[in-house]
């Protein structure tokens, strides 16, 4: 049986795969999925839950896949779309997590804030304390904060009829602190958009914030992987119809498939 090009939940959402190989999967994810361990039940949209209650309902796209083991590597806020890598072993998961967590892994988002950049390339190195709980912010603090570090570069900058002054900006992180490149905005005044949570305009088409880009080199077969999500429609639901999507290509790996 043919593979499919998506993995299909429960209630009939839509991830679309984005690469593949025999480690990893890597997946398109909708705004408004958490990334919490299965067992967390205190939403109906937990994504890792829903993954697996699929594999055990013998989804054909986990048939087709002998997938029996599927699990996020990495965090994408709730709101945040876009690439998701997901271990298909928990070998992979184990050399994949180890990538992260020794900074090996280059992220690329496109975020659009509120206001004007005074730079078009600039770095934020704010230390950040993570949230208390679930649903808290986290905050700068220079003497209990974990070290951070940011690259922001403006792609372009509009005025919105509803919004007023806007910037597209594309943000590579270099650690992976929680809230990091919404907090590092802020602090620069620039608020994500639709970010009440740090201060950024209420905005009825959701949060601009999308996670467009993953690179790593494979910890088996030492090869470089790059994954890339599209940006075009996310810029052009924001006003910048004129955004040139680099990442409309896609990723230079699909092994597998």
């Amino acid at each position: 049986m043919a593979k499919t090009d998506f993995l299909e939940l429960g209630d009939g959402t839509r991830l679309p795969v984005l690469y593949e190989d025999r480690a990893a999967l890597a997946v398109d994810k909708p705004a408004g999925w958490l990334l919490v361990p299965a067992h967390w039940q205190q939403t109906r949209r937990n994504l890792q839950a829903a993954l697996e209650s699929a594999i055990a309902g013998g989804a054909h796209w986990a048939r087709v896949r002998q997938l029996r083991f599927l699990r996020y590597v990495h965090r994408l806020d709730a709101e945040t779309s876009g690439v998701l890598l997901l271990a298909r072993s928990p070998g992979a998961l184990h050399a994949l997590s180890r990538l992260f967590a020794e900074q090996a892994v280059e992220k690329r988002y496109l975020a659009v804030v509120a206001g004007t950049p005074v730079e078009q390339v600039w770095t934020c190195r704010l230390p950040l304390v993570p949230p208390s709980g679930p649903g808290g912010r986290a905050r700068v603090e220079t003497r209990a904060g974990r070290p951070a570090e940011t690259d922001f570069a403006v792609l372009a900058t509009l005025r919105h009829p509803q919004w007023g002054p806007l910037a597209l900006v594309e943000a590579r992180p270099r650690t992976g602190r929680t809230h990091q490149i919404r907090v590092h905005l802020a602090a620069a005044g620039l608020p994500v958009l639709g970010d009440a949570l740090y201060g950024g305009p209420p905005c009825a088409a959701g949060l601009g914030l999308r996670a467009v880009g993953l690179a790593y080199r494979d910890p088996f077969t030492k090869r470089e992987v790059r994954v890339t999500a599209p940006g075009k429609e996310f810029a052009r639901r924001f006003g910048f119809a004129a955004y040139a999507d680099t990442s409309a290509s896609g990723t230079d790996a699909r092994a597998d498939r």
